[in-house]
């Protein structure tokens, strides 16, 4: 069962009253779309006929724009270099109507280019030439985000693991936030080993959470759902916890007790590039505004669906929610 529209359209009405903060990993995400009708007589691969090129914001910048798009205000603070990358992908930002604050540093914006052939993706070419103290100064971001954090309704930590997010400012803004009695949440990735404690929510993946949980199944074992949450309340003290499974849904768990796994809402799969951004943004949002896990959840899974029916690194607007919502069983 969906969320019914008419609690979706309560919810959404009550978003467009949020500001949201997200710290994080940005990109740009830079699509070539073309065709390939012959192989290249230089070596056995397709040439690309290429027709376009598009550019949106990638990984926190994406949970970015999904907030944005969803009916909230967002700030975003991320590093964005000072070359053409950067400049595109502050337009885009500009253009989607988030807030962009710079994080300290110099060096090269963080591009990753698809290839996408009759629409599918061909290849991924990554840009990823960062400068050596890429990872924010703790005290002088603190000073930067600390009347953001006092500013906004909630703080969403998004790790892609290319260094922003240190122990030292995950502390401070957590510090920050607890003093504020903001919500704050973090979608992790366990190879950066980040030290966190004591958040409202964390959203990993299903290899993800056995990593932070430090929990190895056997070969073709099913997910061990019950022991995975117990670990992670143990070692991370987090209030609520969504683990996303992919085609098999949510695994929602609250106190370290799994709650219960809904299903996917997804009627249609083309691409699955960002959708966890979504689903983060969307079950924040709904938190936020007062929702019970379960109803954030189906309003994350919803927003999910509309997405991964989209090429690219997509978002949802609430007309697309609401649509989709009305014809869910």
């Amino acid at each position: 069962m969906s969320i019914p529209p008419a609690k979706a359209k309560a919810l959404l009405k009550r978003i467009t009253a949020l500001r949201i903060l997200v710290i994080g990993d940005v990109m740009l995400d830079h699509y070539i779309w073309g065709d390939a009708t012959r192989i290249s007589p230089e070596a056995p691969v397709p040439v690309i006929d290429i027709a376009r090129d598009s550019w949106t914001a990638g990984g926190a910048a994406n949970v970015a724009i999904n907030i944005a798009s969803l009916g909230a205000e967002c700030a975003l603070f991320g590093f964005i270099g000072g070359d053409a990358d950067g400049s595109r992908l502050r337009s885009v930002l500009k253009e989607k109507g988030v807030d962009a604050l710079a994080s300290p540093g110099e060096g090269r914006t963080i591009v990753k280019t698809r290839v996408m052939v009759q629409h599918q993706q061909l290849c991924r070419l990554d840009r990823e030439s960062l400068p050596a103290a890429y990872a924010a100064d703790p005290d002088r971001s603190a000073r930067i985000l600390a009347r953001e954090i006092r500013a906004c309704d909630a703080v969403i930590l998004s790790d892609y693991a290319k260094g922003l997010l240190s122990d030292g400012l995950v502390a401070k803004v957590t510090q920050l936030a607890r003093a504020a009695k903001k919500f704050i949440a973090l979608d992790p990735k366990p190879k950066h080993k980040l030290a966190f404690s004591g958040l409202d929510l964390i959203t990993p993946n299903k290899r993800e959470a056995l990593q932070l949980a430090g929990i190895e199944p056997a070969p073709g074992a099913v997910f061990p759902a019950a022991a995975v949450c117990a670990k992670l309340d143990e070692l991370y003290k987090t209030r609520n916890i969504v683990v996303t499974l992919g085609e098999d849904g949510m695994l929602l768990s609250s106190s370290g007790k799994v709650i219960k796994t809904i299903p996917t809402a997804a009627r249609a799969i083309y691409d699955v590039s960002g959708a966890g951004d979504t689903a983060l943004a969307g079950l924040v949002l709904a938190l936020t505004s007062g929702a019970a896990l379960e109803e954030a959840a189906h309003f994350a899974n919803a927003a999910s669906g509309v997405v991964v029916a989209k090429l690219g690194t997509a978002t949802v607007s609430p007309e697309e929610l609401l649509d989709y919502v009305s014809r869910s069983p």
